[in-house]
This record gives C-alpha cells, sequence and structure tokens, in this order.
C-alpha cells in the first residue's frame, strides 16, 4: 500500500519517538568502590571483647556504607572519602577525631590529609586542636587555600575562617586513651603494668574511593602517636607517604609506624610502581608493605585502589581494622589477617 504524505510523516514521527523512548539501560554503568581503614597493629582474637569487636565492625560498616551511598548516587571520589571519615573521626573507637591519643602533656593533637588523583590535588593539616573533623580542615585546605599543608594554630585558625565546627578538649578524650597514657608512663618509669597489647597498634583512618566519573581520591586522619612529645607529626599528612592519589596508578591511605612510612614514601610508592614498573595494584602493595616495610624494621598496612576498581589491603600487622565495597557491590567487613 502506497502511503500518502501526511500519512508517510506520522509513521516516520511514531518510529522516531519510539527510538527516542527507548530506555538507555542498554548503557554500561561506570563501577564504583571504596575502602576504608581503622588502623593496623597488634590486633588478636585475645585483645578484643565479643561487644569491643562488635562495635569496632559496626562503625566500619557504619562508614563505608556512608562513602559508598555517596557513590551510588553518582557523587565525587572525594565526597565519599570525607563522608567515611568524618564517621570514623565521631567513633570513639578509633585514633582521630573524638578516642584520638593524647600527647605526653595528655592532649589531642591531630593529623589528616587528603588528594585528588584527577588533577593531584592535596590539602592537610597537622598538629591541629578542637576541629571536630579534621579531615574537612584538609579538604578546606584543598579547595579553599594556594598551600598544600597548614600546622597549628594557623591551621586552626583557617578552619575558623571557614566556619569548621569545633569542639572542647574534653569531647575528644576518652577514659580509654587516658589510661592508655597512664600505663604507657608506668612502663617508662619503670613501673609494672597490664598494658595490653591492643594499646600498641596504629590506629589511623583512612579512606579510598573510585566515582563513576573514573575518578580516585584518598584520605587520612589520626591522632598520631600516643605519648608523643615536642609536636611530632607522623605520615598521616604528609602527601606521598600516609596518602596519595593519582588517576594513572593508585590512591592510598596508610597506617602503621609514620616515621618508616615517611622514609620510605609508603604511599608514592605503590602509585608509582605501578606507573613506571607496570606491576599490578595488588603486587606493588604486597611489595612496599610485605618486603620493603618488612625489611626496614617497619610495621603497618594500607588500603589501595586503582582507577579499574581493583582493591587491596595488605598489612604485616596481625590484625588491621578494614572493610571494602567493591566494583560488583560486595561489602566486606574485616578484623584479623585469616579473614
Amino acid at each position: 500500500m502506497r502511503l500518502t504524505t501526511p500519512l508517510l510523516l506520522i509513521c516516520l514521527a511514531l518510529v522516531s519517538a519510539g527510538v527516542r523512548g527507548q530506555p538507555e539501560s542498554t548503557a554500561e554503568i561506570e563501577p564504583v568502590a571504596i575502602a576504608i581503614h581503622g588502623g593496623a597493629g597488634t590486633i588478636s582474637r585475645e585483645s578484643l571483647t565479643a561487644e569491643r569487636e562488635r562495635t569496632i565492625r559496626e562503625a566500619l560498616e557504619e562508614a563505608i556504607r556512608a562513602g559508598h551511598a555517596v557513590l551510588e548516587k553518582d557523587g565525587a571520589a572525594v565526597d565519599a572519602v570525607t563522608a567515611a571519615i568524618t564517621v570514623l573521626e565521631d567513633a570513639p573507637e578509633f585514633n582521630a577525631g573524638r578516642g584520638a591519643v593524647l600527647t605526653s602533656e595528655g592532649q589531642v593533637e591531630m593529623d589528616a590529609s587528603l588528594m585528588t588523583g584527577h588533577d593531584l590535588g592535596a590539602g592537610a593539616v597537622a598538629s591541629v586542636q578542637g576541629i571536630r573533623h579534621p579531615i574537612l580542615a584538609a579538604r578546606a585546605v584543598l579547595e579553599h587555600s594556594p598551600h598544600v599543608m597548614l600546622v597549628g594554630a594557623g591551621a586552626e585558625e583557617f578552619a575558623r575562617a571557614r566556619d569548621l565546627k569545633f569542639m572542647p578538649g574534653e569531647w575528644f578524650e576518652t577514659e580509654f586513651r587516658r589510661e592508655q597514657l597512664r600505663e604507657i608512663k608506668a612502663r617508662e618509669s619503670g613501673q609494672a603494668t597490664r598494658l595490653e597489647s591492643e594499646h600498641r597498634w596504629f590506629s589511623t583512618v583512612g579512606a579510598v574511593a573510585l566515582d563513576r566519573a573514573g575518578d580516585i581520591a584518598a584520605g587520612t586522619s589520626t591522632g598520631g602517636m600516643s605519648n608523643k612529645r615536642f609536636g611530632r607529626v607522623g605520615d598521616s599528612p604528609i602527601i606521598g607517604a600516609g596518602t596519595y592519589a593519582d588517576n594513572r596508578s593508585c590512591a592510598v591511605s596508610a597506617t602503621g609506624h609514620g616515621e618508616y612510612f615517611i622514609r620510605h614514601v609508603v604511599a608514592y610508592s605503590i602509585c608509582e610502581r605501578m606507573r613506571l614498573a607496570g606491576e599490578t595494584l595488588a603486587e606493588s602493595a604486597d611489595f612496599v608493605i610485605n618486603d620493603l616495610l618488612v625489611e626496614a624494621g617497619g610495621d603497618g598496612g594500607v588500603i589501595a585502589l586503582d582507577a579499574n576498581g581493583n582493591l587491596a589491603t595488605p598489612f604485616n600487622t596481625p590484625g588491621m581494622y578494614r572493610a571494602t565495597i567493591d566494583r560488583d557491590g560486595n561489602v566486606g567487613v574485616k578484623i584479623y589477617r585469616d579473614e
């Protein structure tokens, strides 16, 4: 049957509308992935009560789901990292924000850093007091300062200028940390103590994430080392040591004996071995943590993520608080080496 011009136009319009109306579900959705840590060290089943273990696992899961929810809504990797870390900074079970360790003077001094892989943007703060979320202070430096790192009173003044929330000193302190400091001082003075192995761990927190745009980011936050003196700063706020992110290779957040991580530029080394030596994420992270650091005498671990969504969480200590949600949506919350 020969179609008249008006009828032909109607048919063409209907066909065109049908094509335009087809769902776009055939387009591949880019994967997202995220990993977090809450510290590595001498963490054994004997050192944790059932109640404390449950609390720690719940906090880890809450944090990683907070970060993953951002990614699922097509949020940026840097937003996911900060969302996860702020949850950990508010959880008194970890050495970051509330629950941070105490200096030799009985105060809380915190460090944090943040890096974005698409532009190598970075921000960090060190030896700050009173800032509820140091990771947000690091982000403010990244986004609103020409500098990479601000320290002490200057960093606090900058945080106030950015309207970040401050809390009184006692809000950060916990009885667990006060007892920890008392026992360390008693041991230093030669007194017998009941210092538990759980106290000897590197309870930094951190996160790495991959968003749907293919960008990665990394962040780390800590109260540092218990009983630290003289304004000591570890690897956590140092870009390249405790935190690094580069879309061309990977994103890394570290936890461990900071002096060793600084000397060996651990986070950067993992990423550059991938980029320059052609190693996979797993190969590079494993070598740096379980060969390079072990030979040097350094304890700790990392969480690492590449732009394809591959994850690695190597550590050379008995345990590491960690959680992952991989590109297929599988959730893992782990503490011990045999998990």
